[in-house]
Parts: C-alpha cells; sequence; structure tokens
C-alpha cells in the first residue's frame, strides 16, 4: 500500500499521486508490481525499494543516480504465535531522498512511522534533511519507550518468579531477553550509522541540523546504555536463580539422604531379628517391643546427632 501525504497550511493532506515536497510513505502489504510502479514514477532504483522486505536488512546509507538511501533499524512489537520467541524485534525502515520527494518503506507497521505521521504537519517539505532526522528522532523514542516497558515487565516477572517459583516467569524472562540482544544489535548499529552520517556529511546538513543529529546520537546512546543495563541484570537474575534451584536441590537431596540414614537403622535391626536363626528370643513376648524400642531409639539419637550438626538447616 502506497500512501502520498502532502503539507498545506500546517494541515496533512493525503493525495491520489505524488507531487513536490509529497512525503510517499510505503507500507504493507507490499506488492511487487507496486514497487516496479513506484520505481519507474520516481526514477528509484528498484533495489532501495525492495531492501526493506529483509527483516535483517543491515543499518547503511548509499547513493545511486542522485537517489539517496538510508536504512535504520527501528523497534517494534512481534506478532509471533510463537511462544518462545521475542516479545519485541527490530526491522527496517528505508528512507529515500528523490529530488523532489522523501519515501520511507516499511516492511511492518511500526510506531515510529506513526508518530512522524500524527507530526508531520509540523514539517517543511523542502526541508528533507530535517524530515529524515525528524524521522530518527522518532526511532530513538521508540527505543526509550520500549526498553521502559520491558524494565516494567521485567520487574514484575522477577517478583512473580520469587514468590512462585514457575517455569511460565523463567520462559517470559527468556523472550525478554532475547529482544533485549535485537535492541542491543540495532541500537550499536545505529549508532555507528548516525557517526557516520556525522563524518561524511552524507545529508549536507547545516550547522544546525548537525548540533541535531549530534544530540539524536547522544540519545541513541544513552538507549544502547540502557539496553545494556537491563541485559546484564536480567542475565545476573537468571544466573541468580539458577544458582538458587541448584542450592535449593542439593539441600533437597541432603535432607533426603539424612532421612534414608536414619530409617536405615531401624531397618537393619528388624532384618537382623526377623532372620530365621537364632537369636533367644524367639519365645519371649517382649521381642516386639525391644526390637521396636531399640530401633526407635537409635533412629533417635541419630536424629539428634544430625540436628546438632545443623544437617536440616
Amino acid at each position: 500500500m502506497i500512501q502520498y501525504f502532502i503539507n498545506i497550511d500546517h494541515k496533512t493532506i493525503q493525495t491520489e499521486k505524488p507531487e513536490n515536497g509529497t512525503w510517499v510513505n510505503v507500507l504493507p502489504p507490499l506488492k511487487h508490481e507496486e514497487f516496479t510502479e513506484l520505481s519507474e514514477l520516481l526514477e528509484i532504483p528498484i533495489d532501495f525499494l525492495t531492501d526493506s522486505l529483509d527483516i535483517d536488512e543491515r543499518t547503511r546509507f548509499e547513493e545511486e543516480d542522485n537517489v539517496r538511501l538510508i536504512v535504520i533499524k527501528t523497534p517494534t512489537v512481534n506478532n509471533s504465535f510463537n511462544e518462545s520467541d521475542a516479545y519485541y524485534i527490530t526491522i527496517p525502515i528505508c528512507i529515500i531522498l528523490t529530488h523532489n520527494q522523501i519515501v520511507t518503506v516499511n516492511s511492518f507497521e511500526n510506531p515510529a512511522m506513526k508518530k512522524f505521521l500524527n507530526t508531520y504537519q509540523n514539517r517543511h517539505p523542502d526541508k528533507k534533511n530535517m524530515m529524515v532526522l525528524k524521522v530518527f528522532e522518532k526511532v530513538v523514542q521508540n527505543f526509550m519507550e520500549y526498553l521502559k516497558e520491558i524494565n516494567q515487565r521485567r520487574n514484575v516477572l522477577e517478583q512473580q518468579l520469587y514468590d512462585a517459583n514457575r517455569n511460565e516467569q523463567l520462559l517470559q524472562l527468556m523472550r525478554i531477553q532475547k529482544s533485549l540482544v535485537y535492541f542491543v544489535t540495532a541500537l550499536r548499529s545505529n549508532e555507528l550509522l548516525f557517526m557516520k552520517l556525522e563524518r561524511t556529511n552524507f545529508l549536507g546538513l547545516n550547522e544546525d541540523e548537525k548540533e541535531y543529529l549530534n544530540d539524536l546520537i547522544v540519545d541513541n546512546s544513552q538507549a544502547l546504555e540502557m539496553a545494556n543495563i537491563y541485559t546484564n541484570i536480567l542475565s545476573s537474575t537468571l544466573d541468580a536463580y539458577a544458582s538458587i534451584i541448584a542450592n535449593n536441590q542439593n539441600q533437597v537431596l541432603k535432607r533426603l539422604a539424612v532421612i534414608t540414614i536414619v530409617l536405615s537403622f531401624p531397618v537393619l535391626i528388624a532384618s537382623l531379628f526377623g532372620m530365621n536363626v537364632p537369636s533367644g528370643f524367639e519365645h519371649s513376648p517382649y521381642a516386639f517391643y525391644l526390637v521396636a524400642f531399640l530401633s526407635f531409639t537409635i533412629s533417635i539419637v541419630i536424629g539428634w546427632f544430625f540436628l546438632r550438626k545443623k544437617i536440616f538447616s
């Protein structure tokens, strides 16, 4: 699906065809025929439009026939039905600067472009560089918001895990960990992209725009630091919980071993008196009580010994 937007008197108006200063937004479902038509209409290399179809497309920028392409990663909610997949993934956004238009291509619907659309009436179509920087800004804001949601969800799951000790919370924490891996990788590649854009001045930014890009680099670095911190905290939590589980298992096994030892002596005594050999108590009316008393006494003594040694603690 292809959308054409133009800004007239600070109002966003959707049109039927591209004009000078039009923002062209390509959304799923994506059809190859639409790509071909748009490529011929705006004189865009077809590869620039189809690159967004690869979810693993790397962040980069390049230029061909005076048409510039920038690929950046943005976070989005994972709609996969597999319960073991990450809650959030990162997808590429292709930003294409033609002679008269700015084109954005999205393989999935994502909040960054929705936010950009909501603020498009404040943009100046003739300042395409600033529009690109604003897209960058919405992407960084999305990372920050999702990281805060991840941290809140992690805190809730950790509390539930300490209270319930269920595997369900562990699996959800693993899904969060996978999401953070996506975020750290994407934020690091975005940071390299921003720094390279600043160094090469690929967009031809003026001084104000360069300063704005520098602020975005700082914000992206902050998001990357947050993602690294949350990743380390989550890894430490999972490692600590694994140690707790192993320690609890050792305590249970130790107690079971002590109980086995305590019960083995009465069984041994009963076995000795139950053998078909003369013991001197065959005809005694007190034989059963003697064996029971002896077994009980030995069990008490052994149990007291282990309690004294704090085996059960």
